[in-house]
């Protein structure tokens, strides 16, 4: 119904955004990908938008690229996946690292997403697989370095969880971790997430 709104940037919060435009606030449920992408409020900002549709309610969710809107549509196609699981999925992992796990039949990269279990995981892989295959490869997905940023976040997830902390945290931390400093190595990159996950 709405491809995407322009508009002023109000206010944002970590999983929800609200957008004026001509004079009407339109609240977004964002995923924390989006929202790291996000301008400083009061600046012009554009979201692609999906309006989910229930008998009881209407709500939009947003996203700052159209590869994460069409990779949530399809999660939406996944059996038991609704959109609060879809776009937790999208604040665990960028977008192409899930395109990527799902073409390597990884299921253990999707463990430790708030709600994703070994059944969903492998559910979302073997659901998904042959319509990813069919879609024009993300920008970065082949990449020698998107390789190295994938294997990087993975050795220095496994070890923060091996720590101790959840998979959802450590993946928080380290992605933005690796986004600030992508030249540093696993340990800097651990040693960086412990900081952020005791200062949050």
């Amino acid at each position: 119904m709405f491809a995407y709104f322009r508009g002023k940037l109000v206010s944002v919060l970590p999983e929800e955004a609200l957008v004026e435009v001509a004079g009407i606030a339109y609240r977004f449920l964002i995923s924390a990908n989006t929202c790291r992408q996000l301008p400083e409020p009061g600046s012009e900002v554009l979201l692609f938008s999906h309006l989910y549709v229930r008998e009881d309610a209407l709500q939009l969710y947003g996203f700052s690229k159209e590869e994460e809107r069409q990779l949530f549509r399809l999660l939406l196609l996944t059996s038991g996946v609704g959109p609060k699981l879809a776009l937790a999925v999208l604040s665990g992992l960028q977008v192409p690292d899930v395109h990527e796990a799902i073409l390597a039949n990884a299921p253990e990269r999707l463990y430790g997403i708030s709600g994703v279990g070994k059944k969903t995981a492998a559910r979302i892989i073997l659901e998904l697989r042959d319509k990813i295959l069919k879609l024009p490869p993300v920008v970065g997905l082949a990449s020698s370095a998107a390789m190295h940023s994938s294997r990087l976040r993975d050795d220095a997830v496994n070890a923060l969880v091996t720590l101790g902390f959840s998979r959802l945290v450590a993946q928080k931390a380290v992605i933005s971790i690796i986004e600030q400093h992508p030249d540093q190595t696993v340990e800097e990159v651990v040693k960086s997430a412990l900081v952020s996950i005791h200062n949050s």
